[in-house]
Parts: C-alpha cells; sequence; structure tokens
C-alpha cells in the first residue's frame, strides 16, 4: 500500500515559487496535503492501495499532490479555494470584474496527470429475484 503522506512539506515548498508557500507552517501544508489527497482519491476513485498494482505512489499522482497542496496553500490568504484575485475596470456606464485564476485547480492539468489512474464507476446494479412461498 502506498504509505500517506505521498508528499512532504518539504516538496511543496521546494515545487512553489511563491513566497506565501514557503513560508507557510509544516502543520498548515501537511493539512493542504491531505487535502490534496483526498481530491486525488476522489477524482481517480482509487486509494492506491493495491500492493501488486501500486507498491509505491506513481509519480504522476505524487506531482499531482504537490501541484494542488500548493495551490490550496498560496491561497489560503486569498478569497477561497482556488479563486486567485479579483481585478475591477469600470468605463462611465460599463464595468467588469475578472479574476486571476492561475491557481485554480481546473488550470492545473490534472487529467494529464491522473486521467491514466481513474477506476471505472461501479455500476449499482442490483438484480433480485422473487419466488412463490
Amino acid at each position: 500500500m502506498a504509505k500517506r503522506p505521498w508528499a512532504t512539506p518539504k516538496e511543496v515548498r521546494a515545487y512553489s515559487e511563491r513566497q506565501s508557500v514557503k513560508d507557510r507552517e509544516d502543520f498548515k501544508l501537511r493539512i493542504d496535503i491531505s487535502r490534496a489527497e483526498m481530491y486525488v482519491i476522489e477524482y481517480t476513485r482509487s486509494r492506491f492501495d493495491d500492493d501488486a498494482k501500486y507498491p509505491k505512489i506513481p509519480n504522476p499522482v505524487k506531482t499531482a499532490v504537490i501541484l494542488i497542496a500548493e495551490s490550496y496553500a498560496a491561497d489560503a490568504a486569498g478569497l477561497g479555494a482556488g479563486m486567485g484575485t479579483f481585478k475591477s475596470e469600470s468605463f462611465d456606464d460599463y464595468s467588469y470584474t475578472t479574476a486571476d485564476t492561475a491557481y485554480k485547480l481546473g488550470n492545473l492539468g490534472l487529467g494529464a496527470l491522473l486521467d491514466e489512474f481513474v477506476e471505472p464507476e461501479a455500476k449499482n446494479t442490483v438484480t433480485m429475484r422473487m419466488r412463490k412461498l
């Protein structure tokens, strides 16, 4: 079984270029890593606990956990999970607002890393047979 945690705070800091992530406490980074692992488990529908199939965590999965944990840590002081910062501009009667979504999970390219590990969804069908008593 691939032992958790799949990444360390040191690895997340080494990957990140954001000072807010580098300055984040180990305790908080461990929570970010745990959240990232749960995201990967839900996305792939696999806990990576089959010893024959996964004696250790695959590198793409570990990379995805580091990317997601860094995203969570970078956004901790932001406006919400993956929301980034808002920028707005107005001209007379016209105005618009955009969000800096560089760290939004949808923009991390996780599909390329995780799609090969996605387990097929269970059919959840029931066959019931009845007989007269």
